[in-house]
């Protein structure tokens, strides 16, 4: 069933990695003013939906981050965004390999485990990294990391995927899934290996298309992630934002076990026409807006 949620909401985004743009009403509802954010992603929502038994979902929509912009980063773009209730992470991959095969035209997706990718193209297990060796590991590549003083080691493993190891992801759909718990983000956690999450990415010429988590359905956990966001941007001197009560309160009603996706629509239009800058399949990129 396709929906449609609100593009304004009372909570912004906790993750450290995202900025929320940010708005004032001033009106009936909060005669004091009330700080009101863009939505970064229709996640929240959508799950306050199969919460209250919506079953299968979609929608297409704009999501909006402040600060990102690039070749491959408007700050409003279009989001292509699913869940399929009954699906975990492996089975949500087949769907989005048969999605992109027809729209793209590519044959069969590779699928290898974050662990897999880097020991194979920089001889480093990320579930084992120390900060010594990631800096050491870049340097030897020619790229001259930035000085991280106190950084977490998910840094590192972002520098590396993003100056290494995507550049040299080819043409052929990549899902990399098995993601390191630390990077769980709103995916559940393995019951075989909790140091695993269950999340996937999938790249194609080297470009992070979709992002796919089999949900995180405790309530207590995700009040503590959400918690443990708002430390990490205290800590980074980031904007505080409350945290999405309404998700927690839905989950503690119960969201069914499912799977869902995020796909990037204008990226998606990007390698359709074989484009190189976002740019270029947008009328109006935010320099032009």
């Amino acid at each position: 069933m396709e929906v449609e949620t609100p593009l304004l909401s009372l909570a912004g985004s906790t993750d450290p990695h995202l900025e929320s743009f940010t708005s004032h009403y001033q009106g009936p509802l909060f005669p004091a003013g009330q700080t009101v954010y863009l939505q970064t992603s229709p996640e929240f929502s959508m799950k306050r939906l199969l919460a209250a038994s919506s079953g299968p979902i979609y929608q297409i929509c704009k999501a909006f981050r402040n600060g990102e912009a690039g070749d491959r980063h408007n700050p409003e773009f279009s989001m292509l965004e699913w869940y399929r209730p009954g699906f975990d992470h492996r089975l949500l991959m087949d769907e989005v390999e048969a999605l992109i095969g027809t729209i793209l035209q590519l044959g069969p997706a590779r699928r290898i485990t974050y662990r897999e990718l880097f020991l194979e193209h920089v001889e480093l297990d990320p579930f084992e990294l120390l900060a010594a060796d990631a800096r050491a590991c870049l340097q030897a590549r020619g790229v001259n990391p930035p000085e991280l003083a106190d950084a977490a080691i998910d840094d590192w493993l972002s520098l590396i995927m993003t100056h290494i190891i995507e550049p040299v992801l080819g043409p052929d759909p990549v899902f990399v899934h098995d993601f390191p718990a630390s990077q769980a983000m709103l995916a559940r956690l393995s019951s075989v290996e909790p140091s695993i999450a269950q999340r996937f990415e999938l790249y194609i010429n080297g470009m992070e298309l979709a992002n796919g988590f089999y949900e995180l359905s405790d309530a207590g956990e995700q009040r503590r992630r959400f918690e443990a966001d708002l430390q990490q941007r205290q800590r980074l001197g980031l904007d505080t934002v409350m945290m999405n009560q309404a998700l927690v309160d839905a989950l503690e009603y119960g969201l069914p076990d499912c799977a869902g996706v995020a796909l990037g629509v204008d990226r998606l239009l990007m390698l359709a026409a074989g484009a190189d800058d976002i740019a270029e399949v947008l009328a109006f990129p935010v320099n032009r807006s």
